[in-house]
């Protein structure tokens, strides 16, 4: 999901709470509070020498002792306008990062209205070699080559 996918789920459901939902089904605290906007580039040389760059945007969602907090869809909207200008473009994609135990970074795939609340499904990533051809042999099996 992007910054603009994100602005106008919000913007369509002003009125409702708002929640994410972890890869592993459970959902983040109803008061939860949103608290940061950022834009995070990442420049780096993978095993086989490309230098790459990836850029995303990303909120912090943190759930603090205050079980009386509240931060609806409407506000969350308010607190994504603040960042607007320094994020620099809404296609970015975007990324919750919250703890999970530890502080972990979820791409956003869709959203759902439940129970009163907009849900914003949190997807996981995982590592992967983006230069198979320099770290694996020819002869190696590789995953769909029907070998495995």
């Amino acid at each position: 999901m992007t910054v603009a996918e994100f602005r106008a789920a919000l913007g369509s459901r002003p009125g409702l709470g708002l929640r994410f939902r972890l890869p592993t089904g459970s959902l983040s605290p109803a008061h939860a509070h949103l608290t940061e906007v950022a834009r995070v580039e990442k420049r780096f040389v993978d095993c086989g020498g490309t230098v790459r760059t990836q850029v995303s945007a990303r909120l912090q969602v943190w759930s603090a002792d205050d079980t009386e907090h509240r931060v609806g869809c409407a506000k969350a909207l308010a607190i994504l306008g603040r960042g607007e200008s320094l994020l620099g473009s809404d296609q970015l994609p975007l990324e919750v990062e919250m703890d999970f135990p530890l502080l972990t970074a979820f791409p956003v795939l869709g959203s759902a209205v439940e129970d009163g609340a907009l849900v914003f499904l949190l997807g996981a990533t995982k590592a992967d070699c983006l230069a198979p051809e320099a770290c694996l042999p020819p002869t190696a099996c590789r995953p769909g080559s029907g070998c495995c």
